[in-house]
């Protein structure tokens, strides 16, 4: 077994062959042994589907044998064929044709397949030589002016790989939803390999080139679990720290690395070449990727994917480093300047738009971070102010440019805000009014109902802590942190049903999973039931 799989590897042999297939049984992916080309199988990182439009979906898969030797394949351009189909048998194929899997991408395949009919399901596969792909399922959204009677969606954040079994995954894909959201932290840029016990974080084998990266997002796609559940729905996703630097923030790092840009470039091009990603013009352009993107499931939902990593302003109050750290306002006055920003100017006016010309009847932000506050003192009055402490990484770090963000919200007139949220590894529900201490009267109304997802597999605090901030903070209705999971939601015109699920055992490919606690939010009254 090579070194860097380690004990995880073990752990999923065993449920490798059931989970794949039971799978296969249900026509999530081909039950059928697929060829080889010269005794190598090229789709050794399975396939995937995303960016889901009422017309068109775009199709991915990468051409790597080895997913443990990302240099595997020779630098040359390969022919491959790909169709999509009504059926699972491919009884009735809808479109095909041929793409180029270039070294200069990885290998790397991006079809964006269109004149689809909305809100159907479609199946898809890749074939290169006598080798054929694992088949995906996927979907087309509803045609805009219909209004959908339901929409599952299941949505998931920060799979550490050396932090456990990706179990998770089994449970979505069990789940069958319409609809996968990720909302950062897709790999992790430092390893080690090996998994620990206990595991904690030791940063070596960083990433910094495209090489780097790349091996790094093999390693991952690997996963079977994960793999599987790129096999049954469509993704959109959103990225954050972990697939760069920790905590950087625009063109700055912790290490304040003159050469960050570089380092950031390579790693915006190795996300793109592993996710299915419809690309605005002009796509990947002097070290930048817009990621922001605005998708409509029919009259049902609306949703406005956000960048809060590529435009916002830098951390403050971390002499000689940059990064994150744990601040009051009042030793840190640079924290409330009404100038620092998360989304940037730009993206700002694109949601501010956004939101004003929707017609959903539910308008769901997802995005990377927790936006309640979550003080980590007390807060006690400071002057006019009330004074606690604030990790700076997260919305409590960007005060104001949060308000704006609140503000917009009421001026849009946007119908049912919910936001959705990651990379704090912990389940929270929570109310978000502009200050979580006055009463609901004097403009201070709830402006939108938060659920914020624990990890796939990346460790927290303990619960004890957590609670503490729950009781703390007037906003957070409900916080755990001693569970990983995912978060599956019931989308409804009438309501909005939100399940946080959790597993038993992390270190279990195998393990049984639960609901934590459940929500309803429902149409025309926010907050939480």
């Amino acid at each position: 077994m090579p070194p860097n799989l380690g004990r995880r590897a073990l752990l999923l042999t065993a449920a490798r062959v059931s989970a794949l297939a039971g799978l296969a049984g249900a026509g999530v992916i081909s039950s059928s042994a697929p060829g080889a080309q010269n005794g190598k199988y090229p789709f050794a990182l399975g396939v995937a589907s995303g960016s889901p439009l009422p017309d068109a979906v775009v199709i991915w898969t990468r051409i790597l044998h080895d997913p443990l030797n990302a240099q595997a394949n020779p630098p040359v351009a390969l022919p491959v064929r790909w169709e999509m189909a009504a059926d699972d048998q491919f009884r009735t194929i809808v479109a095909q044709g041929a793409a180029t899997a270039l070294p200069e991408l990885a290998h790397s395949i991006h079809v964006d397949v269109r004149g689809l009919s909305p809100a159907r399901w479609y199946w898809y596969r890749f074939m290169l030589g006598d080798a054929v792909s694992a088949v995906g399922r996927t979907r087309t959204a509803p045609a805009l002016q219909d209004m959908p009677a339901a929409l599952k969606l299941a949505v998931a954040s920060c799979q550490h790989w050396e932090f456990g079994t990706y179990a998770a995954y089994r449970h979505i894909t069990a789940a069958a939803p319409d609809l996968v959201a990720f909302l950062g932290d897709y790999i992790y840029e430092w390893g080690p390999y090996q998994l620990h016990h206990p595991p904690h974080a030791v940063r070596s084998d960083e990433s910094f080139t495209l090489a780097e990266y790349r091996a790094r997002y093999a390693q991952y796609k690997s996963d079977p679990l994960l793999q599987a559940a790129h096999h049954a729905a469509p993704w959109i996703l959103a990225w954050d720290d972990h697939e760069v630097a920790n905590d950087y923030a625009g063109l700055r790092d912790e290490r304040l690395d003159v050469n960050f840009a570089a380092r950031r470039a390579a790693a915006y091009q190795a996300y793109y070449e592993h996710q299915p990603l419809r690309l605005p013009a002009p796509g990947i352009q002097n070290g930048m990727m817009r990621m922001h993107q605005r998708y409509d499931w029919g009259r049902l939902a609306r949703f406005h994917v956000l960048d809060n990593r590529q435009y916002r302003a830098a951390q403050v109050c971390t002499p000689g480093r940059g990064g994150s750290s744990s601040v009051r306002p009042r030793d840190c006055p640079a924290l409330l300047d009404p100038r620092r920003t998360m989304l940037g100017g730009e993206q700002e006016q694109w949601l501010e738009q956004g939101l004003k010309t929707s017609a959903a009847r539910w308008n769901i932000l997802a995005q990377q971070t927790l936006m309640a506050q979550c003080s980590q003192l007390p807060l006690a009055l400071q002057g006019n102010s009330r004074d606690g402490r604030y990790w700076t990484d997260g919305w409590d770090g960007y005060p104001a440019a949060r308000q704006r963000l609140y503000d917009t919200l009421r001026a849009s007139g946007a119908a049912n805000p919910l936001v959705l949220s990651g990379d704090v590894h912990t389940f929270y529900a929570a109310e978000l009014r502009p200050d979580p201490l006055k009463p609901v009267r004097n403009g201070n109304a709830l402006v939108a109902t938060e659920f914020c997802g624990t990890s796939i597999t990346s460790s927290s605090r303990p619960q004890a802590r957590t609670q503490q901030y729950v009781d703390m903070n007037a906003q957070l209705k409900f916080g755990r942190s001693d569970k990983r999971g995912f978060m599956l939601l019931d989308v409804r015109p009438e309501q909005c049903v939100m399940d946080f699920r959790a597993l038993d055992d992390v270190q279990d490919a195998g393990s049984k999973i639960a609901t934590l606690a459940s929500f309803t939010v429902v149409e025309g009254k926010p907050g939480l039931s």
